[in-house]
């Protein structure tokens, strides 16, 4: 089995940003003897700059040097948003892969396996398709639960027609691949929650985390540096955080927590940006909040250095209802890397910073996330670096070179 497609929508960014899960998967492959080729879409996912990659075919290949990987970009409608048209561009990506593939095929042979990824249940209802035509094995990976996150975070209720049938469509899913891989550790407590085990075995059904490339990892660590003078202040516990600034992150705790730890030796500060910035910007000013500073965005290759700098780090809190599968976040596995204690909200099951114990829990309140601060901040010498110990060892579990080879045990599995 040595030519491998894999298929995701919304492959395009990793191509851009020379990263991501099926970059990183494609890069080891390769290194391994296989010949991945990614399949995803010309129209970027929210991107407000370069939408699209603009050709007048149905489809578009470009090698990607540093890894050399063939990508095909497959022609699909442009869209912004999540409204109607984002959802006809899933139909677009739909129709227009499995031709798109089909002519692939015809100029550089059939693949050997079809490893198809969500988020959206059509990807892999394409791979599916196609693995039947060319006789070939279908492996089917789920990294967001559709459409049990659109009920968690409220975009539609549990009755909504679409959900009805999108269940039935996942279960379809489940049956008909070959083999399935969750990110979520937990995968098969949602399976038998559904009441779907006899028709879906467990021994059809894997587990292989996001991760991080500790490669790359480390030689952005090395190469890409920033100059911030609090940074660079050694009297300064440092809590960090990187990412967006929306309401789902719930930053605004973060900010009322850095009201309670005012007068200590601790400051905060948030690399990120999004629609909540600017509000909370204005408390920070009206009250008067020196201790928490936000920093704006920043280039993805300098976080190895921002983190390696903090402290501690704080990952923002998971929806109870998902988390309970376990935790895919790709921050965490970045923060492992830096080998430092990770404030997160409890996760009491599945949780890969508990398994290793360097995890710092909190409640979802900011006199918790201040408690759980200051805990970190009292820590005897000894304690703390053990708990960075632990951290770093639990990124080489997660490192994506080892989770790549888990992708080749189940390929050559019956």
């Amino acid at each position: 089995m040595k030519k491998i497609w894999i298929i995701n929508h919304y492959a395009t960014e990793m191509l851009f940003k020379r990263g991501g899960r099926h970059y990183v998967f494609a890069k080891y492959l390769k290194c391994a003897g296989y010949e991945p080729v990614i399949f995803g879409c010309n129209a970027k996912h929210n991107s407000d700059r370069e939408r699209y990659i603009e050709f007048d075919k149905l489809w578009q290949e470009q090698i990607i040097e540093e890894i050399q990987v063939p990508f095909v970009f497959v022609k699909s409608r442009v869209y912004k948003g999540n409204g109607k048209q984002r959802v006809l561009n899933m139909v677009d990506f739909y129709l227009n892969v499995k031709k798109a593939a089909k002519e692939y095929a015809e100029l550089h042979g059939k693949p050997d396996v079809i490893y198809a990824s969500s988020v959206h249940p059509l990807t892999l209802v394409a791979g599916i398709q196609l693995a039947k035509h060319y006789n070939v094995k279908c492996i089917c990976e789920i990294r967001d639960l559709w459409p049990e996150s659109l009920v968690a975070y409220e975009i539609v209720g549990p009755k909504n027609p679409a959900v009805l049938l999108l269940r039935k469509l996942e279960k379809w899913i489940y049956k008909h691949a070959d083999s399935i891989v969750f990110t979520m550790e937990g995968a098969y407590d949602y399976i038998k929650n559904k009441g779907w085990e006899k028709n879906i075995p467990r021994e059809k059904v894997f587990l292989i985390n996001n991760g991080v490339d500790l490669e790359t990892y480390e030689y952005n660590l090395k190469n890409h540096r920033i100059l911030d003078a609090d940074l660079d202040n050694p009297f300064l516990f440092k809590v960090i955080y990187t990412g967006s600034i929306r309401k789902a992150n719930k930053i605004d705790l973060l900010v009322e927590a850095a009201k309670k730890l005012r007068g200590e030796p601790i400051r905060i500060l948030v690399w990120g940006s999004g629609d909540q910035l600017e509000q909370l910007e204005d408390i920070k000013s009206k009250e008067r909040i020196d201790n928490i500073v936000f920093k704006g965005s920043v280039q993805k290759d300098c976080i190895p250095y921002i983190l390696s700098k903090s402290n501690t780090l704080f990952l923002d809190p998971f929806d109870e209802s998902v988390s309970k599968y376990g935790i895919s976040s790709n921050k965490l596995f970045e923060y492992l890397a830096a080998g430092k204690p990770v404030l997160m909200n409890q996760i009491p099951k599945y949780n890969p910073a508990a398994k290793y114990g360097c995890d710092i829990v909190y409640d979802m309140s900011a006199d918790s996330i201040a408690k759980a601060i200051k805990k970190v901040y009292s820590f005897d010498e000894k304690t703390y670096q053990s708990i960075c110990s632990r951290a770093g060892l639990a990124a080489t579990e997660y490192a994506y070179s080892t989770l790549t080879q888990k992708i080749i045990d189940i390929l050559h599995k019956g």
